[in-house]
């Protein structure tokens, strides 16, 4: 497992918060903290970088907390995913494009 990780897992377990880490609470938790990043680009395109660096962590830490609560290994569904993207998405169809698969 990857330090980081490590260190996520460490956090939560000391402050015995696996106990509401549901996959459902989690999936809030990252929705919700998708909402305040998206929040640092409401109004116009400046912003504070700090900000969005502390969104952005939540977010992957719920990310990788839903992983682990799954039992999922994250390199292996990120791999799947990209293989699945590259059958929809293939390079003389999408290049340049921001089309969906299905109006290419």
């Amino acid at each position: 497992m990857k330090e980081y990780f490590k260190k996520i897992i460490e956090f939560r377990n000391k402050r015995n918060w696996k106990q509401f880490h549901t996959p459902e609470n989690l999936s809030k938790s990252i929705s919700i903290e998708a909402g305040e990043l998206l929040e640092n680009f409401q109004w116009n395109g400046s912003y504070d970088v700090g900000k969005v660096k502390d969104e952005l962590a939540d977010v992957l830490i719920y990310c990788i907390l839903m992983a682990e609560s799954l039992d999922l290994d994250i390199e292996e569904i990120i791999n799947n995913k990209i293989e699945k993207n590259e059958k929809k998405y293939p390079v003389e169809k999408s290049k340049g494009n921001s089309k969906k698969y299905d109006k290419l």
